[in-house]
């Protein structure tokens, strides 16, 4: 198999090692009851489907987009960043106002999430401000990473209210796992395809275009949040991914020519 090939399907092989993993660990944890599995079964069932969708989108061409380290380095830091950033404004503001509107968390954990790729652009602009195709990437992996975080700290307090039940941790790892591509991993990517043909090719058409991109994906958080359901989810979903996907191609056009 070509390295062109093996970058493309590099997911699958993800995705099939991720779930072996997480079914041996499932498997052991229901025959022994061991409580120190807990947190290996939430970890790798928040992270098994978003990794599979991060893979996807970084090799989906039959090259890399951007390295492993830096891959990873957005997963980890990206995600704990904006966690942390998004749990203080949202619980300040909150603490102002009483309560917050859907509106309001999206535009708070929207913004949060560009804090690392943020710093990316002003400290290693060098490096990764000249393809938009890594940028989105970028967007992609620190949206994962934030919707990992968040999906343990949900199954984690399904394990908890539940009294240690595992099938409601497990039922909440799959739906959100299952879910997080269509959700924060893609709407981090479109902020970030904005942000990185501003940053690219400065001007005022891609600054209007950078807060489309931010307004759109605040817009998409909100009607997931606030609306709720099966068909929002749906219909959220395929065009969040939907958009990214585009915006994929378009930027690996774009790199292609540069080339």
């Amino acid at each position: 198999m070509s390295a062109i090939a093996v970058r493309k399907w590099a997911w699958l092989g993800t995705l099939l090692v991720g779930a072996a993993l997480y079914f041996a660990v499932l498997a052991v944890l229901a025959d022994t009851n061991n409580p120190n599995l807990f947190p290996t079964m939430i970890l790798l069932g928040a992270l098994v489907v978003p990794l599979t969708f991060v893979t996807f989108a970084a090799g989906r061409s039959g090259r890399w987009l951007i390295d492993g380290p830096t891959l990873g380095g957005c997963l980890l830091f990206g995600g704990v960043v904006g966690v942390v950033v998004a749990g203080l404004l949202e619980y300040d503001a909150m603490r102002r106002l009483g309560a917050l509107p859907m509106l309001g968390v999206g535009l708070i954990e929207e913004a949060a999430k560009l804090v690392v790729p943020a710093v990316l652009v002003v400290f290693f602009g060098h490096r990764y401000r000249n393809s938009v195709g890594r940028g989105i990437i970028i967007g992609v992996a620190v949206g994962t990473g934030f919707a990992v975080l968040e999906t343990m700290g949900y199954a984690f307090v399904a394990l908890l209210q539940s009294g240690g039940n595992v099938g409601a941790a497990e039922q909440t790892l799959f739906v959100r796992g299952l879910l997080s591509p269509a959700g924060h991993a893609a709407w981090t990517g479109l902020s970030c395809w904005g942000l990185w043909r501003f940053v690219s090719a400065p001007s005022g058409k891609h600054l209007g275009g950078f807060i489309g991109m931010y307004a759109l994906a605040v817009a998409l958080h909100t009607a997931w949040d606030g609306i709720g359901g099966v068909v929002t989810y749906a219909v959220v979903g395929v065009i969040s991914i939907g958009l990214l996907l585009f915006g994929l191609r378009r930027a690996q056009r774009a790199d292609a020519i540069a080339v």
